[in-house]
């Protein structure tokens, strides 16, 4: 079974492909809709306080046919954040859930779950702390309220999750690790909420096939111009599972985007 999951900044770019930018983004959307994944996720879908237009929708269903779509939208901030995803599987059930967070995070369509008979698949798009950090205290207020999340699913049944989290979590995890120590995404703070998340009876597929592995990384910063031919990046899309699937995990890479900067898509491969 193949799962993909990509941070797209903004579905509608993607559908209208009108700028340079936007053609690469429907470029690499068309590549995943070719490899057919069982489960395809979504962060950051910027949609319409309304929801997906006609158009998306339609075109969502034409790239992706006979696939089921559920979309979280942000209803706090409009055009902000939101969550979707696709399954050539119907789900027994499907949850958008609150988790108890600060502020208005969860009215931001964060996280989509998925429940099938075997397990459970969910994405998420965690929140930034600030180029300030001052959203700090309120993102480990959200890391604890997610880890508290998966783990009552994880009593039910294995889980799968996927998504942007927003955090690098060892030194091999991004490029410049000294000079990027207390920059949103890699505080001490971040990085220990997400050594507890693991802790908490889950692993880093990525990690886990490749426990020393380095310059792998999943964002390049659009302000850059030369992050991306340099490979100055970030790994900060992940796929975790349940500790009692590792030996299911069969594999794991990051698609090749060529010159698109920000996120890359992910990929999972498990034996089901």
């Amino acid at each position: 079974m193949e799962l993909i999951s990509w941070n797209i900044d903004s579905l509608n770019a993607a559908v209208e492909h009108k700028s340079a930018r936007g053609e690469m983004t429907w470029a690499v959307l068309q590549e995943i809709a070719a490899q057919k994944p069982a489960v395809f996720a979504i962060q950051e879908t910027k949609a319409k306080k309304t929801g997906l237009t006609k158009k998306q929708t339609e075109i969502m269903a034409e790239l992706f046919a006979g696939y089921y779509q559920y979309a979280n939208i942000s209803t706090g901030r409009p055009g902000y954040a939101g969550t979707m995803m696709l399954s050539q599987k119907k789900p027994v059930s499907v949850e958008y859930p609150t988790i108890g967070a600060p502020g208005e995070m969860d009215l931001e369509g964060r996280i989509i779950t998925l429940e099938f008979d075997e397990y459970f698949v969910t994405t998420v798009y965690t929140p930034n702390s600030g180029s300030e950090l001052g959203r700090l205290e309120d993102r480990q207020a959200w890391d604890l309220a997610f880890k508290e999340y998966l783990q009552t699913l994880d009593q039910q049944k294995p889980v799968i999750v996927s998504g942007d989290f927003n955090v690098a979590h060892q030194d091999i995890d991004l490029k410049n690790p000294k000079s990027n120590h207390l920059s949103a995404g890699f505080t001490d703070e971040e990085r220990t909420s997400f050594t507890e998340l693991l802790a908490a009876g889950f692993i880093d597929t990525f990690r886990t096939l490749n426990p020393t592995v380095e310059q792998v990384y999943t964002w390049w910063a659009q302000i850059s111009r030369t992050s991306k031919q340099n490979n100055s990046g970030w790994r900060i899309d992940y796929y975790l599972a349940s500790n009692r699937l590792q030996d299911k995990l069969k594999d794991f890479k990051v698609l090749d985007t060529g010159e698109r900067k920000d996120h890359a898509p992910i990929k999972v491969v498990f034996d089901f």
